[in-house]
């Protein structure tokens, strides 16, 4: 990798020292995961100042456009804006597009905007193994808004929603019968849907399928404090995008009251604690000298059809943890 960053050198906000340090974090060689934990241990008092904003969508919906036009807006706001999107890996050979640079050029160039494509690599939810990490080193490195992009498939929201502070689904005026839908899963995660292309003949769709997806909410989560919001807006146009952006610092108004932030970021804080547990212990699987061996040879007798998948997952917690 070179010269190692140092905690110091993130700090100072260089763009290119925060994309060696995620690099560092990515990395699966266990000489680079003991320098990536320490660290992280290292900036963790520069942490947890930014808003941490996911955003997920169907494809189609413009996510995009979208998360380019509200990156520049927050950005002539006088915000740093990191965007982490998670790019879906191929299962069969593991390589993905990481094509976001593209995707989003005029963000890419503006010096208060980091834009970092990680490819998912098969994960399920959509994000990357060490995105909890990225945005730790996004936040020591200066940026106050973090925005979380995944794939927008299967698992992806309930993975997301476990590591960000607010959750936005992006949605189009023409989807079809709205209330249809709707899953009863998405509607406990969403804070805030926000209905993109809101232009030209779209804006009566948009304004009927707002009017929709409000009066779900209303049945649905009607007894919560924080009652989501449905909005409409333009990515393509860039209109709206400011009412986009008072809803969310409206909710972390919210947040801060009543310590509902702190209590959001500790039920966070475990959930990384439990990825990491099943991180270190696959990594543990692969590497460990009193197991080399025995976890490929389980793989080839359960393809094989020798042995059950059970009895060999048995055998495995056995060899690990043996009585």
């Amino acid at each position: 990798m070179g010269e190692l960053p140092s905690a110091d050198d993130l700090r100072s906000g260089d763009r290119r020292t925060l994309a060696k340090c995620i690099t560092l974090v990515e990395s699966k060689r266990p000489v680079d995961r003991d320098l990536a934990n320490q660290l992280i241990e290292d900036i963790m008092p520069d942490t947890g100042h930014s808003y941490r904003i996911g955003i997920s969508g169907v494809p189609g919906v413009g996510k995009s456009t979208f998360i380019e036009s509200f990156g520049l807006h927050l950005i002539e706001r006088g915000k740093k804006v990191a965007v982490l999107a998670v790019d879906p890996s191929s299962p069969v050979g593991g390589g993905s597009i990481l094509g976001d640079k593209t995707r989003m050029p005029e963000l890419s160039r503006t010096l208060d905007a980091f834009i970092r494509p990680s490819p998912s690599s098969g994960i399920m939810g959509g994000t990357a193994q060490r995105t909890r990490e990225t945005i730790l080193l996004c936040e020591a490195a200066g940026y106050d808004i973090l925005l979380i992009e995944t794939v927008g498939v299967g698992q992806s929201e309930v993975a997301v929603h476990g590591m960000v502070d607010f959750f936005m689904m992006l949605m189009v005026p023409n989807a079809g019968d709205e209330l249809q839908g709707i899953k009863r899963g998405i509607t406990e995660l969403v804070d805030m849907i926000v209905i993109n292309k809101a232009d030209g003949e779209n804006i009566p769709q948009a304004n009927q399928a707002q009017a929709y997806y409000q009066s779900a909410f209303n049945l649905l989560r009607g007894g919560e404090d924080w009652k989501p919001r449905v909005m409409t807006c333009s990515a393509l146009e860039r209109t709206q995008l400011e009412n986009v952006w008072q809803v969310i610092e409206e909710y972390f108004h919210w947040l801060q009251q009543e310590d509902h932030l702190a209590d959001k970021r500790r039920r966070q804080n475990l959930l990384w604690l439990h990825r990491l547990v099943n991180l270190e212990i696959e990594q543990y699987l692969k590497t460990s000298e009193r197991l080399k061996g025995a976890y490929p040879k389980l793989e080839s007798r359960v393809n094989a059809g020798l042995m059950t998948p059970f009895r060999a997952a048995r055998e495995i917690v056995e060899k690990l943890f043996p009585d």
